[in-house]
């Protein structure tokens, strides 16, 4: 019979007739090693991980909470730790009494100084966070991640993201957010200006040639003078010699706009899909359009977002996951139904699902949800438990997850994935502790990372300095 979890079906034979059971096995997979990151904002993704008695229910304020994941991450040769971010409150009290019970992405510290404090306190992985296009300028930004990767000696990625909610733009002096069409607009000039900022310097540039009093060499710095819709930003940027060339870029776009900046830009894209057709179609798509911006596949790696849970047995795993569904407060649980379904806290919780009220907001997602409702016969309860646990979910002993993340990978449907445990730390510990053992028994995943630099370890060039390609071009020529 198959396992199954939400979204995911896998054969038993899959694991028995690909991987023999033998010690030290050193297969590698067709498709080379995958890249694996860990999400680590807050106390973990599942929104009653505060309330489990592992969980320092205060730990997004303890320094030494980011510290114990970040070193158990590492101890498990992870790629990078990576930071989401809000620049606001963006859960909202609905129904009311629901942001009260919840402890997710309330209060947390602030990624761009807490990275550069995590970095001397880990050696190899990445240091990889959000900032917004939206609420920034360039030269912050900039300025910023090339300090981060000089601090963290070549380990810094940044997560291009334009910010969409309105609880984010009355934090900034506007009403509402931004128009879809002007946040992309704005953000893809916002990259190009940060990269021509991080081109200011070529890479000898600074001499500090004391015997003759030269500084700097006056040809090999350059003023970006860049005059957009946008922006207009002169330059050069007062930060110089980062160890990557530039800090690794990250991006989330499943959009039209978004896959197209995504295979002009980004090195690294971060995906969700709970089914592995959908990752497929999307990886093929987004690896197309790189050959329209001189690109190749290779470029760019896809990482789509997956939950996980790990047991020694399979009914160890599953209690895990119903220990923390269990604890999930009911108006939470209310909270994650609102947008498709409205304010549904005056009905009994474990009676049907009723028809959506006049507070639905999202029509798209009502018929979806309404669906699973009637097709399961769902009580409020057990709905809004199956949406907190759902998307793709991986639940079992750390030979059903490694054939999980196999198949995906195997299957062309992505090159790694950023796992989002369901709290902290044993999501992160139990991970590296079992999961990764067996991946790197498979031959799936390194043993040893690649090198000092986020980049050498993911596998992407060190990109050259456009004056200095003008150069060198000129010359050849």
């Amino acid at each position: 019979m198959p396992r199954r979890w939400p979204g995911l079906e896998v054969s038993d034979a899959f694991h028995d007739l690909a991987w023999p059971d033998c010690e030290g096995s050193q297969l590698v997979s067709r498709r080379g090693q995958m890249k694996l990151g860990m999400s680590m904002r807050g106390i973990g993704y599942h929104p009653a991980a505060w309330m489990h008695p592992d969980v320092p229910a205060d730990g997004t304020l303890r320094f030494e909470h980011y510290v114990r994941n970040a070193q158990a991450a590492e101890r498990g040769k992870f790629d990078m730790i990576f930071f989401a971010d809000g620049i606001g409150i963006r859960e909202k009290d609905e129904p009311r009494g629901s942001l009260a019970r919840s402890g997710y992405e309330l209060v947390e510290m602030e990624p761009l100084t807490l990275l550069p404090a995590l970095a001397p306190l880990t050696r190899n992985i990445g240091l990889v966070t959000t900032a917004s296009t939206t609420y920034n300028e360039p030269y912050h930004i900039a300025r910023k991640f090339a300090t981060l990767d000089l601090i963290s000696g070549g380990r810094a990625g940044w997560n291009i993201v334009t910010s969409w909610s309105d609880a984010e733009a009355q934090n900034f002096s506007r009403a509402k957010h931004l128009d879809y069409d002007t946040r992309y607009e704005r953000a893809a000039e916002f990259v190009e200006v940060v990269k021509g900022l991080w081109d200011s310097w070529e890479d000898d540039a600074l001499l500090y040639d004391r015997a003759s009093g030269v500084f700097y060499d006056e040809s090999r710095m350059h003023l970006l003078n860049h005059q957009g819709k946008h922006f207009q930003v002169k330059g050069p940027l007062n930060v110089a010699g980062m160890p990557q060339g530039r800090p690794v870029l990250f991006q989330a776009g499943a959009a039209g706009q978004g896959r197209d900046i995504a295979a002009a830009t980004a090195d690294v894209v971060y995906s969700a899909a709970a089914d592995i057709a959908i990752a497929k179609t999307y990886y093929d798509d987004v690896k197309a359009r790189m050959a329209a911006h001189g690109r190749e596949p290779h470029q760019l790696k896809i990482m789509p977002g997956v939950r996980t849970v790990v047991g020694r047995t399979r009914a160890e795993a599953q209690a895990k996951l119903d220990q923390l569904q269990d604890l999930l407060d009911p108006m939470v649980g209310l909270a994650r139904v609102y947008a498709a379904l409205g304010d549904l806290s005056g009905h009994d919780l474990d009676g049907p699902v009723p028809e959506p009220t006049r507070d639905a907001q999202i029509r798209s997602s009502t018929e979806s949800v309404m669906r699973l409702a009637r097709a399961e016969n769902l009580t409020i309860r057990q709905l809004y438990k199956r949406i907190t646990a759902g998307g793709f979910c991986l639940v079992g002993t750390a030979a059903d997850i490694a054939d999980g993340l196999q198949e995906w990978f195997e299957a062309g449907a992505c090159d790694g994935f950023n796992i989002l445990p369901t709290h902290l730390p044993a999501g992160c510990e139990e991970f590296v502790e079992y999961v990764t053992p067996e991946l790197q028994r498979r031959g799936l995943f390194r043993r040893e990372y690649e090198g000092p630099t986020l980049r050498e370890n993911l596998g992407l060039e060190r990109p050259v300095n456009r004056y200095t390609s003008l150069r060198l071009r000129a010359a050849a020529e």
